[in-house]
């Protein structure tokens, strides 16, 4: 009689081979060449990424796994300039800066590092974006959704000079609350809970963004109130509206991919409060760090599958026959550039159909 332990270490081992040999396929799969794919691409101005990733790839996303990168090679810009030749070497199913079958690496792999990791910050300028960069600029820097967390110990704003309605800049404002370190910081006021769609919690608030203000002089002993200078004024500012620290610079070049692990979120709101939204606009949804997401995650999205009567049951009204559910229909991707905690950013890019609150944003399959 043989082993058990033997049998069942000999199945598994045979099982793990049976999936390692499945998953090059799935991955070629979801990560497949266009029919039409050319054998080069000269970069000029104005492309982007994604852009440039479309003309070789069915999946704009899949761009790391044809240059071979890892997760720590995502992180890091790979910065592509106008003048570059980004030649299809269909041989071996990747991408490369190097013709196929030229110089000392020919049949080798491919080398991972697109340029030279240290670059002037004029080389970086020109280099060639992921995504459009003014669709998403004011969304890096401004406060259009504030975590709940931020709200609840942010500083608020108590006087103005000589009791001002309508400030402008230079004028003086005083505060109140923890400012830390900081010095400068963004004025902001709360307009409305965002709720995730499945649960109903309240996960961040909507926040119109209202100017910035810089720290003039901190509270001396026996004074409640810091004095601050307005720098900016987008919109009124006055009593009662919050504070929150400056943002770092944030990082403008990002490398379209697959979550590292499986996501499952939903849009939880649109931008400007509308029902709908289309190709190139901004949305939020319910998943952030803590659930795998980070910048440059590719979704894709689906409009989440309706329950239906079965037609075939003989019931005399609808909600008495047994119900059927159809599947999610895909009908676009979604492009996150900032993530929170525990909500992000996303940039509508391909879709057939309107974005609707409530629609699902899953990791691509």
């Amino acid at each position: 009689m043989k082993n058990f332990s033997t049998v069942v270490t000999r199945a598994a081992a045979l099982a793990l081979l049976a999936c390692a040999a499945a998953a090059p396929v799935q991955a070629a799969e979801r990560c497949a060449f266009r029919p039409n794919a050319p054998d080069q691409h000269v970069v000029v101005k104005g492309d982007t990424l994604w852009d440039i990733s479309g003309t070789f790839l069915q999946n704009p996303w899949c761009w790391p796994q044809v240059w071979g990168m890892n997760r720590e090679e995502i992180r890091n810009p790979h910065w592509i300039y106008p003048g570059q030749i980004i030649y299809f070497d269909r041989a071996r199913g990747r991408l490369s800066l190097n013709r196929p079958g030229s110089g000392d690496d020919a049949g080798l792999p491919p080398l991972t590092k697109l340029s030279p990791q240290v670059r002037t910050e004029s080389l970086e300028r020109n280099a060639v974006q992921s995504i459009p960069a003014g669709m998403i600029e004011p969304y890096l820097t401004q406060p259009l959704v504030v975590e709940a967390n931020e709200l609840a110990g942010a500083a608020r704003i108590v006087a103005s000079q000589e009791g001002r309605v309508y400030l402008g800049t230079g004028d003086r404002v005083y505060v109140k609350g923890n400012i830390g370190a900081g010095k400068t910081f963004q004025v902001f006021r709360p307009t409305g809970p965002l709720k995730d769609p499945q649960t109903g919690k309240v996960m961040a608030h909507e926040a119109a963004y209202l100017g910035s203000v810089t720290l003039d002089r901190a509270a001396a002993p026996g004074v409640d109130a810091h004095t601050f200078r307005v720098t900016e004024t987008r919109q009124e500012m006055g009593v009662g509206d919050l504070l929150i620290p400056m943002p770092p610079s944030p990082v403008r070049n990002y490398m379209p991919h697959a979550p590292a692990q499986l996501v499952d979120a939903r849009v939880m709101s649109i931008y400007a409060g509308v029902s709908y939204a289309g190709q190139s606009q901004v949305v939020t949804v319910n998943r952030g760090s803590v659930d795998g997401l980070d910048v440059g995650s590719v979704l894709q999205l689906y409009h989440l599958g309706k329950t239906v009567a079965d037609p075939a049951s003989k019931g005399v009204f609808s909600f008495r026959k047994p119900q059927i559910k159809l599947p999610d229909e895909q009908y676009g991707s979604l492009f996150i550039f900032r993530v929170f905690r525990n909500v992000s950013y996303g940039l509508i890019m391909q879709v057939t159909a309107p974005v609707e609150v409530g629609d699902v944003a899953r990791s691509p399959e």
